[in-house]
């Protein structure tokens, strides 16, 4: 499964790295993600980041 975020809307909360740090990382005040892609033992927790995302910047494939 892959992941990626939207750079503009995107507002750099972090409550994605708070859910999946593996996954998900604050680098310049914006989420990047850094593992793609994601491994199904992680999945679940991407989902649910993407999930919390306030602004709907996560989306996955």
């Amino acid at each position: 499964m892959k992941f990626k975020v939207d750079q503009e809307l995107c507002i750099g909360c972090g409550a994605c790295e708070a859910d999946c740090p593996e996954v998900f990382e604050l680098d310049d005040d914006k989420s990047q993600v850094i593992l793609d892609p994601v491994p199904k033992e992680l999945q679940a927790s991407a989902l649910d980041a993407e999930e919390s995302c306030p602004v709907q910047a996560i989306s996955h494939e």
